[in-house]
């Protein structure tokens, strides 16, 4: 800490102390000035006043940044361990206090309880050579503190005066309590009632790992038996943190699978995307040259127009012809035999001019019906491309409706294996389970009696054993079943592309073919119109083929029917699978229920023989019947976990079934989309 904050804690120390009517003591505020550097406070082997003890407590209400706190051997009077717990109650910095040797007694037990109950933050505490065992009621209030509290981990309780009572109200407390992992006991006066108290309540707590019993004249049977579950505690930690780390791979899995779907799907996407740029850019093309025949086709109108005009000058100026041939008439019948000779020269050159004036009107009608016949060629050759370019569009919403299907598959497939892949975990977890079930019958069995038992729970084991690494195989095995089938998804996707590519790139050919026809009969239009019989048989060859194509697309439908139906066969099988499972689930549940059924007979048989052994072995009653209540207890413990295991796996069961029935009821694959 830097030299303000130093010199702060000294006034504060020093302020309270005066408040308080007493002195501050120098030692102290040479600790407090040593203390300012580190995080722990040491006031070890000093004796602290009433006031002293009053200041500190008020200042470690401020949560000044100290972790540690060392009161060893200081003699704390009753008022001022009071005054100093009560000031860190509040506290939500310190994790480890030191009280050890200090005489604290009752007040100092039920200080102790309050501090237990209220702090957040304390997880080692030692309370080594004290007399907090001395007083019954006290003591029973500490350990309703500690039964209350639920973050403390270690308690160091060594040379305390506890008796088999004070034993007996920790035992209460521990069944309590979930937190605490090491409890030192060392060196009182428990004896065989508090040590059997203590083994009952391990039954229960399954946080505490280390229990220290030595020196307290507990016989060697139960110091033995408080080992055991101990090391079964340790066990069950270290299984549950294995089980944790794999669930937490397993997630890790899963969330790359669902990761690696989405960027196929978005991948996916935007090939579509590209793929629908691409026809709204061939269309657009196909807009613009169907624009350029119609532009064609309005000249072909034009030129129509236009002959029709000269038509009409031409009859025009014949009808002006005959006037003027009638006026010649009338003048050569005056002059007829003035101009015999002009009137026949004129006669000639008026037939002359109508020959040529019936040349020309003939070849206008023959012009004009050839015009008649290109437009109505080019109107044909409209018609054809409009239905070329629908049939273009029923192709294209055919092509997306074979995406769509495909991207369902997908996701159907995706949804499946994570499927598969929770029941293995499920699976997995179950066989820890049972795996777990069978350890706790093994160190049950302790006496010479039940030596063929615990040969046959080890036969049990290795089977299970062997059990688990078949479903560890069968899960590779899903798992590389998963990543086939995604492989073939992938291969048939890229096959669809490419053949919806390779068959774009065939309409475009054919379209720049027939293009390049139309522009080629543009350039020959006198010689196509003598070859309009041969028009004819080409558009009904084109129209035989067209006739084809649509058979084609009619049995695409078909086929992609029948793939819809061998995929609903598919989805019955699988549910069928799954059904099949459970019922070898539910089975193996009964021959675990039968299996429970003998222990439960083997244990009534030992119950009788140890009522036989009683008559003989009276001094030995007691321990017996200990051992006989422990048994019962873990019976009864087993019984209620298969219980608990029944209804989950019942539960696992209806779940199971209602998303089968609701994924069997649901619409088909591909059927909820709009129709058009």
């Amino acid at each position: 800490m830097p030299t303000t904050e130093m010199q702060d804690l000294r006034r504060s120390y020093t302020r309270l102390c005066k408040e308080s009517g007493g002195e501050p003591q120098e030692s102290i505020l040479h600790h407090l000035e040593q203390a300012v550097s580190r995080s722990r406070l040491d006031f070890a082997t000093q004796s602290l006043s009433v006031d002293s003890c009053g200041a500190l407590g008020k200042l470690l209400q401020d949560e000044l940044q100290f972790t540690e706190i060392a009161l060893s051997d200081c003699m704390l009077s009753e008022e001022g361990a009071k005054l100093l717990l009560h000031g860190l109650c509040a506290n939500t910095v310190v994790k480890s206090l030191d009280l050890k040797g200090n005489n604290l007694r009752a007040v100092g037990a039920e200080t102790l309880g309050k501090l237990l109950r209220q702090n957040k933050s304390i997880k080692s505490l030692t309370l080594e050579w004290n007399n907090l065992g001395i007083w019954e009621e006290s003591f029973a209030v500490f350990c309703e503190g500690l039964a209350a509290n639920g973050h403390l981990q270690r308690l160091d309780v060594r040379n305390n005066q506890i008796n088999h009572q004070g034993a007996g109200e920790l035992a209460m407390a521990l069944k309590s309590n979930s937190t605490l992992q090491d409890l030192d006991l060392r060196w009182n006066n428990i004896g065989l009632l508090g040590g059997r108290a203590l083994l009952n309540c391990l039954h229960s707590n399954r946080a505490l790992r280390q229990l220290e019993l030595a020196g307290n004249n507990v016989p060697s049977d139960i110091l033995k038996a408080v080992d055991q579950a101990m090391d079964h505690n340790q066990e069950r930690q270290t299984i549950l943190y294995k089980s944790r780390n794999m669930t937490q791979v397993l997630s890790k899995e899963v969330l790359s699978l669902k990761e690696e779907k989405a960027k196929q799907f978005l991948g996916l996407m935007d090939t579509i995307d590209k793929q629908r740029e691409e026809i709204t850019r061939s269309n657009r093309v196909s807009a613009a040259r169907v624009g350029q025949l119609q532009e064609a086709l309005n000249e072909r109108h034009s030129v129509m127009n236009s002959l029709n005009a000269k038509l009409q000058m031409t009859e025009a100026a014949l009808a002006l012809s005959e006037q003027k041939v009638c006026n010649l008439g009338e003048l050569l019948s005056t002059a007829k035999q003035e101009q015999a000779e002009l009137v026949e020269k004129h006669a000639k050159e008026l037939q002359q001019h109508k020959k040529d004036s019936a040349d020309r009107e003939a070849k206008l009608q023959h012009e004009l019906s050839t015009a008649s016949e290109k437009n109505l060629l080019l109107r044909n050759e409209v018609t054809e491309l409009e239905r070329r370019c629908k049939t273009q569009q029923e192709q294209l919403f055919q092509v997306k409706e074979d995406l769509t299907h495909t991207t369902a598959e997908i996701k159907l497939r995706a949804v499946q294996a994570e499927e598969r892949l929770e029941m293995e975990k499920r699976r997995f977890k179950q066989v820890l389970e049972d795996a777990e079930a069978l350890r706790l019958k093994e160190v049950d069995h302790m006496t010479h009696h039940m030596e063929a038992s615990e040969h046959a729970l080890q036969e049990r084991i290795q089977r299970l054993e062997a059990t688990r690494i078949g479903l560890e195989e069968e899960l590779s095995r899903v798992k590389a079943s998963a990543l086939v089938e995604r492989g073939q998804v992938e291969e048939e996707l890229i096959k669809a592309k490419n053949q919806a590519r390779l068959e774009e790139q065939q309409r475009l050919d054919h379209l720049e073919e027939k293009l390049r026809l139309m522009m080629q009969s543009r350039d020959e239009a006198q010689n196509y119109c003598l070859q309009q019989k041969q028009a004819m048989s080409e558009a009904h060859a084109k129209e035989s083929q067209l006739s084809l194509q649509v058979e084609g697309l009619r049995r695409r439908v078909e086929e992609l029917q029948q793939e819809l139906i061998s995929k609903e066969q598919e989805k019955v099988t699988e549910v069928n699978k799954v059904r099949v499972e459970l019922q070898e689930q539910i089975g193996h549940l009964e021959t675990e229920r039968t299996a429970q059924e003998g222990m439960r007979e083997k244990i009534a048989a030992l119950e009788r023989q140890m009522k036989v052994l009683s008559s003989n072995h009276r001094e030995a009653l007691l321990d017996k019947a200990g051992e006989i209540s422990s048994l019962q207890e873990k019976l009864r413990v087993r019984e209620a976990e298969i219980s608990r295991m029944r209804e989950e796996e019942a539960q696992r069961a209806s779940f199971l079934q209602n998303a089968i029935m609701a994924y069997v009821q649901g619409p088909p694959l591909g059927m909820a989309g709009p129709k058009h």
